[in-house]
């Protein structure tokens, strides 16, 4: 018996099939909170790097409140 199917119209292997049926995650319906924008329309990088230094400030701020510091 042959491994590969008689029929050329399907792929030989499952991993045809998943790269032939693919979708972008991030165009998926069923992901929560997510915003769904337009091909080109990504969010600029100093938005994650301000969000980032705010979040880094504000821990730190808090953990100033915690006793028991150097």
């Amino acid at each position: 018996m042959s491994a590969h199917s008689a029929d050329p119209s399907s792929p030989q292997t499952g991993a045809h099939a998943v790269v032939a049926n693919a979708i972008d995650p991030a165009r998926r319906p069923d992901v929560l909170l997510r915003v769904r924008r337009d091909e080109g329309h990504e969010v600029s990088a100093w938005w994650m790097i301000g969000a980032f230094v705010g979040v880094s400030a504000a821990v730190i701020v808090l953990l100033s409140f915690v006793p028991g510091g150097a």
